[in-house]
């Protein structure tokens, strides 16, 4: 028979057997699991060079399409200013003149109506005095 000691023995080279093989198992998932993140930073290195390119043609096709918008948008400005600035002569050009005319109109009507005004008196005192 087996002695105290043997059998503690015993028990801990069992113990020591499964914790070994779990160990064996883990470090068998870890080396997968290590190997797997290895090929997909792989990967990504690979795709990586020809995104940045693509990042780089967009932003110089931006950056053309931006200098394109801002020339239009200098050319607008240009327009507006010189739209406004013949505006405001047609106005000093056309105002002068129809304020005169509108005013010269007036005065004709006003002096007609008075004339009427004064036709029509003078011929009520020609038909009193008749």
């Amino acid at each position: 028979m087996l002695t105290g000691g043997e059998v503690a023995a015993l028990v801990a080279a069992v113990v020591w057997a499964v914790l070994a093989t779990f160990m064996c198992v883990a470090l068998v998932k870890l080396i997968k699991l290590i190997n797997a993140a290895t090929a997909v930073v792989s990967e990504v290195g690979d795709r990586t060079p020809p995104l940045l390119e693509d990042v780089a043609s967009t932003v110089e096709r931006t950056n053309s399409s931006l200098e394109r918008v801002e020339e239009i948008t200098a050319n607008v400005q240009a327009t507006s200013e010189d739209v406004s600035t013949m505006t405001a002569l047609t106005r000093s050009v056309v105002t002068g003149p129809l304020v005169r005319v509108a005013s010269f109109t007036y005065a004709v009507r006003r002096v007609v109506g008075q004339r009427r005004a004064l036709a029509v008196v003078r011929s009520r005192r020609r038909k009193e005095n008749r």
